[in-house]
Formats: structure tokens, C-alpha cells, sequence
């Protein structure tokens, strides 16, 4: 699984013109599922983003995280994360979990999540997505639970 999470002062998504997931401050992350990801991986991925210390406390230090803040947590699908552009100009989409299979480990994290963390919100798979963001920062983290950077 591949992520790439932004600190956000707001962020929603909206499908065909209802807003389908909405938070205010906390992390907006666009999520890839790779081949094979399972429990485990979504165990390890849900800490790194609820406990990550990107937000500043009292003396402006990157210091806490959403988790310890009560901030909001938007999950949005994206097969793109795991796009390979190394070679020409197309990127090639081969790399990461099939649609079937990442739909499925989609939806599991997604439930998964939501059971482990109080405010989660999401987009919709395959669907196409509006995604409005306020970044503040900006901070941008990648994160890849097979720890390629």
C-alpha cells in the first residue's frame, strides 16, 4: 500500500456533485493498494497516518498528530499512486493490486480504519473524484508500507 498524505486545514471529496466524504483539519490521504496487501498491512498503515506528529504543538514543533489532536482522517482511493513513469512519457499503470483486488482492499482498510479511528471519511473507488483541499503547510509525506522510501 502506497500513500501520500497531506496536512490539510479542509479537504472533501465530491462524486457527481454529492460530497462523499469532508473534513476539516487533519490529513487528507490518497490511498494505492498493492498486490497482496492484507490485515497486517492495513495495521501498519492506519498507525503511520493516525500517529504521525505533523502538526505543531505548543512551542510550533511538529509534534502531534491527528490522533492526538482529534483531527479528521479522508481516505481517497487512487490507482495513480502506484503509476511507473520512469520510461517515456506515458506512465505505465501495471505495477499495484488489480481493480477487483484493490477495490476489495479498499474497502477493507477503509472498514478497518473506521473501526480503529473516530473521524474517517473517504471517497469512492473507480468512481471519478472532485478533491478540494486546503494544504497547510504544505506538508506532504509519502509512505509505502513495503518501506521502498
Amino acid at each position: 500500500m502506497r500513500v501520500v498524505l497531506q496536512r490539510v486545514k479542509s479537504a472533501k471529496v465530491t462524486v457527481e456533485g454529492k460530497v462523499t466524504g469532508s473534513i476539516d483539519r487533519g490529513i487528507l490521504a490518497l490511498v494505492g493498494m498493492n498486490k497482496g496487501d492484507n490485515e497486517e498491512t492495513f495495521k501498519w498503515m492506519l498507525n503511520k497516518l493516525v500517529n504521525i506528529r505533523i502538526f505543531e504543538d505548543e512551542n510550533d514543533k511538529m509534534n502531534l498528530s491527528i490522533s492526538d489532536l482529534n483531527y479528521g482522517l479522508l481516505l481517497v482511493p487512487n490507482f495513480t499512486i502506484y503509476a511507473d513513469a520512469r520510461k517515456g512519457n506515458r506512465p505505465s499503470f501495471a505495477m499495484g493490486a488489480g481493480p477487483e483486488e484493490a477495490r476489495e482492499s479498499f474497502n477493507r482498510f477503509t472498514e478497518y480504519a473506521k473501526s480503529n479511528f473516530a473521524n474517517v471519511q473517504t471517497g469512492v473507488f473507480q468512481a471519478y473524484m472532485q478533491v478540494e483541499l486546503v494544504n497547510d503547510g504544505p506538508i506532504t509525506i509519502l509512505l509505502d508500507s513495503d518501506k521502498l522510501f
